[in-house]
Parts: structure tokens; C-alpha cells; sequence
């Protein structure tokens, strides 16, 4: 799996956006608030898988500054699920990929995704849960980044 610039065909397509953010957010996850997110929704509904979740590597690409030629700069564990909800032979499969082993995680990623596809009022609410937590967790830890902040300064002497 390798992380690509999206394509510019679809980058003022809405749909596109919101799947892409909800994507992200759901791959961010912790493994409590997926978990949290799927019991807020009740009962869900039944899905057959069509990948079953597995686990594997995938191969990260760095570049020197941003700018400079591509390099591989080692590998991560990723697991990744496809479900189909049952009675919905042709609607859109769910998919899940997170970092790690965890198989559950990847399940309840892709179980959201798929409702999410289907318009699902709750797991849009939940998507939005999951955002603000994140945001949450990434002011926190600026917050305690910045009380170890040092100033470096030169003072000019004439």
C-alpha cells in the first residue's frame, strides 16, 4: 500500500471529500472509540465479509525535505477488512485499514464505513465524535509540547 496525491479529477467532488475525511478519521481511531462509536449505534446490521480481516505489511515512502527523490523508509503492520452489509448485494462494500494487528478494529472501521456510504444519520454523528476527539488529543499533546518550548535567540553587539 502506498500513500498517493489524490487524483485531481475528483478533488472538488463533495462525496469524494467527505468519504476521504471520514476514511481518515476512522483509520485514526483508538480502538476504544470504535468501539464506543459501534455500541452508540445499537444493533448493527448484519455484513458478510468480503475480505475477512487480515494483517500485513505495507512499505512507507519518505522524501528528504518533502522535495526530494522518493526513498523506502521501512515498513508498518496494517490490517484490512471489506464488508458488504447483508441483504445489499450490490451496495458499497465498507473498508477498513488501520496501523497494527488489531482485526476488530479493522471490522468496526470498515462495518462504519460501509454505513456511512449508505447515508446513515448515526454513524455521521459518530464520525464526528471521533473528529473532535482527535482534535482533542492533538491540542493536548501540543499543549504539553509546548511547556518544554526553548527560545534561542542571539543578541547583537555593537
Amino acid at each position: 500500500m502506498t500513500v498517493s496525491v489524490p487524483d485531481p479529477a475528483t478533488a472538488g467532488d463533495p462525496a469524494t471529500a467527505a468519504r476521504q475525511r471520514w476514511m481518515r478519521v476512522l483509520a485514526k481511531a483508538m480502538p476504544g472509540e470504535l468501539a464506543a462509536a459501534c455500541a452508540a449505534l445499537g444493533q448493527m446490521p448484519r455484513a458478510a465479509f468480503v475480505r475477512p480481516p487480515e494483517t500485513g505489511l505495507a512499505l512507507l515512502r519518505g522524501r528528504i525535505g518533502g522535495r526530494g527523490a522518493p526513498f523506502n523508509f521501512g515498513e508498518a503492520t496494517v490490517t484490512r477488512c471489506v464488508v458488504r452489509l447483508e441483504g445489499d448485494a450490490a451496495g458499497p462494500m465498507g473498508f477498513g485499514y488501520v496501523m497494527g494487528r488489531d482485526k476488530n478494529r479493522a471490522e468496526q472501521a470498515a462495518m462504519l464505513d460501509a454505513l456511512l456510504q449508505r447515508g446513515n444519520e448515526g454513524a455521521a454523528r459518530q464520525i464526528d465524535k471521533l473528529e473532535a476527539a482527535q482534535a482533542a488529543r492533538i491540542a493536548a499533546q501540543a499543549a504539553r509540547a509546548a511547556t518544554s518550548k526553548v527560545d534561542f535567540f542571539t543578541l547583537v553587539r555593537e
